[in-house]
């Protein structure tokens, strides 16, 4: 495993004043001031994560898809997912941490947070460009955040919960998501399920048929299924996963792409360059080196 990994930041970290352990809310102009050395590098996050802009340029790298910023947009994240920001201008918005235990102990559907498309680990679903007969209301959802944690209270923090869930509502009704046309939100779950088993076990099974059995579905099915919501395959998806994982180890200068290639289970490096290749249109090096020059 890697020796020295792309930096992993918690709230505690960003924020060591913070008595809040499982949120932060700011101003972003303020965040910005304070945290800059750190947001322009490539750096992780335990925690989910938002941030809707009021004013500002430049472009925010996901996962290695990079966004142009501007006003009256809101981005999502969620643990584990690689990102920088690369501002020009004076920026300004919203910006709001939470841990996941933030809503455990509050709702009783332990996944509720999954139901939403911009939070289902899909670069493409990260970003909303708030359309101007939601922006109102979504601004003044993250005054109300702002106001109920600056008194610190836990009818504050009650408060906030549900002002959070709101605005996930509120966003989720006003973007165009490409799941919403999906039909039965059994079709929905069963496809995270298979997202969730190929997060935890993508390094070691890589056949559909496989998970299919761990979903007791057919492998046909689970296709079909990844087909109609997705547009891709259900190969497509394990490839993808593990293409995210090597672009992600790639970023670790103390990692050899041999050792890359055998964390990842490849039988060996000339098969990892070849598929990465295939899929990314460089070798692992090349792309290694495209990134350090961005």
């Amino acid at each position: 495993m890697a020796r020295s990994a792309i930096p992993v930041y918690d709230i505690c970290t960003i924020d060591q004043q913070s008595a809040q352990r499982d949120l932060l809310i700011e101003r972003f102009g303020a965040y910005l001031d304070k945290h800059y050395q750190h947001l322009h590098r490539p750096h992780r996050h335990s925690f989910y994560h938002l941030v809707m802009f009021t004013k500002g340029a430049g472009t925010h790298s996901i996962d290695f898809v990079r966004f142009p910023v501007s006003a009256c947009q809101i981005y999502f994240m969620i643990p584990g997912q690689v990102h920088s920001w690369h501002f020009e201008g004076g920026v300004d918005g919203y910006i709001v941490h939470f841990n996941q235990s933030l809503f455990t102990s509050f709702l009783q559907n332990g996944h509720y947070l999954d139901k939403f498309p911009f939070f289902d680990g899909n670069v493409e679903n990260s970003i909303c460009q708030l359309p101007p007969d939601s922006q109102g209301a979504i601004t003044q959802l993250f005054e109300s955040m702002l106001l109920e944690a600056g008194e610190g209270r836990e009818q504050n923090l009650d408060m906030i919960r549900i002002k959070l869930l709101e605005l996930f509502i509120t966003v989720s009704r006003s973007c165009s998501y490409k799941e919403e046309k999906s039909g039965p939100s059994q079709k929905l779950l069963l496809l995270r399920n298979y997202q969730q088993l190929i997060d935890k076990h993508f390094r070691t099974i890589r056949l559909p048929k496989e998970y299919a059995g761990l979903l007791y579905v057919t492998a046909n099915h689970l296709n079909a299924l990844c087909q109609d919501l997705l547009g891709k395959t259900a190969g497509d998806l394990i490839r993808d996963r593990v293409l995210l994982e090597a672009k992600r180890m790639l970023t670790n200068l103390d990692m050899s792409i041999a050792e890359i290639a055998y964390d990842l289970n490849f039988q060996d490096n000339s098969y990892f360059n070849r598929f990465f290749k295939k899929e990314v249109g460089t070798t692992p090096d090349e792309f290694r080196k495209s990134f350090l020059h961005q």
